[in-house]
């Protein structure tokens, strides 16, 4: 499941949550830590975007202490009202009294946090009858720099927790408007700080993450574009070089790696076999030396290999035979590793 946070101190449209949901998110988070002596505000906000919720049959999740419980009028006794604001669950953490855990895990959605809950924590609670099918695990996003968690740890604790029959969330970075006040991103992980936003959905996927959320409130059109179409197609944004010409436009339109999965190259299966520069010369261009992310033509130079669009998964020399014609973005990169043999894939020129 994909989805996105909301603040409640940020103007929230309803317009912004349909274009979300248009694009197949159907997971909403926010945090109720309110630091305001008057909630009154948050409550009707918190109301507010719980109706929209409601309406679209989305998730809505909340962030709560026992101090945030408070000042909404609540407590641990009275918890379940949230769902009448059209909540559908809260995250919580392990500090709460065992026994309320279970009792609300049976409620509604539950989420532990998985930076606070142990093995032995974890398997006391199922033991005193838990609920798996409403209790999730959610780690937390690391605004500040080099203190996002490592990938090792990160996949240890996820294969644990799912050993239990616990679903994972993770956060990754926004792209757009993210927030303050450091405008780092909010991922999990450290290393998808410098990621875009679909490099790293398209990653804790391939991990096994059960639900991912953005953790910054916003991203790009280009970057909700990638993710709209991520169940069919594999979307890399990169620079043109030069004019566009049916090579930009094959790859715009979409194309297949090869089957036999090259080490060094991605090579689009359509361009040599589909004939399309058969009878065009294809002149020695920008024959420069190849970037990891190179886009590439095979020029006349190449004989039978003329008109083989590539894209370079490592640095390569120049060859004389080898035109560049474009370049991935750097932040989706990562995304080379994920195009296998066979994989369909387009590139969206920015």
């Amino acid at each position: 499941m994909l989805g996105i946070a909301v603040y409640l101190h940020d103007s929230v449209e309803i317009e912004t949550i349909k274009k979300y949901y248009a694009a197949g998110f159907r997971s909403m988070f926010t945090s109720l830590h309110i630091p305001e002596d008057d909630a009154s505000q948050y409550r009707t906000k918190l109301q507010a975007i719980g109706s929209i919720a409601s309406s679209l049959d989305m998730e809505f999740i909340a962030d709560i202490s026992a101090a945030s419980m408070e000042k909404l009028g609540l407590d641990w006794q009275s918890a379940d009202k949230v769902l009448d604001w059209g909540l559908t669950g809260l995250r919580i953490d392990y500090g709460l009294e065992e026994d309320v855990i279970v009792r609300l895990s049976k409620q509604m959605t539950i989420a532990l946090n998985a930076s606070t809950l142990t093995e032995a924590q974890l398997v006391r609670l199922l033991e005193n009858g838990l609920s798996t099918a409403h209790t999730e695990v959610w780690h937390n996003f690391y605004p500040r720099p080099e203190t996002g968690l490592s990938l090792g740890d990160f996949l240890d604790k996820n294969r644990m927790f799912q050993s239990h029959g616990l679903k994972v969330q993770a956060f990754i970075p926004g792209d757009c408007n993210r927030r303050g006040p450091l405008y780092q991103g909010l991922p999990t992980l450290e290393q998808h700080r410098t990621y875009g936003t679909f490099a790293a959905y398209t990653e804790l996927k391939a991990y096994g993450v059960d639900k991912i959320l953005i953790g910054d409130s916003d991203v790009s059109e280009e970057a909700l574009e990638q993710l709209t179409d991520s169940e069919r197609i594999l979307t890399l944004r990169a620079h043109a070089f030069g004019d566009r010409n049916r090579a930009h436009q094959l790859l715009g339109k979409g194309t297949h790696n090869r089957p036999d999965n090259a080490r060094d190259v991605i090579r689009s299966e359509e361009s040599r076999m589909s004939g399309m520069f058969r009878d065009i010369k294809i002149e020695p261009s920008n024959c420069i030396e190849r970037r990891k992310g190179a886009i590439t033509i095979d020029n006349d130079l190449y004989l039978r290999y003329k008109g083989e669009i590539q894209i370079a998964r490592r640095a390569l020399l120049q060859d004389n035979k080898v035109n560049v014609i474009g370049q991935v973005v750097g932040e989706d990169l990562p995304l080379l590793y994920y195009i296998m043999g066979g994989t369909h894939f387009r590139v969206l020129w920015v």
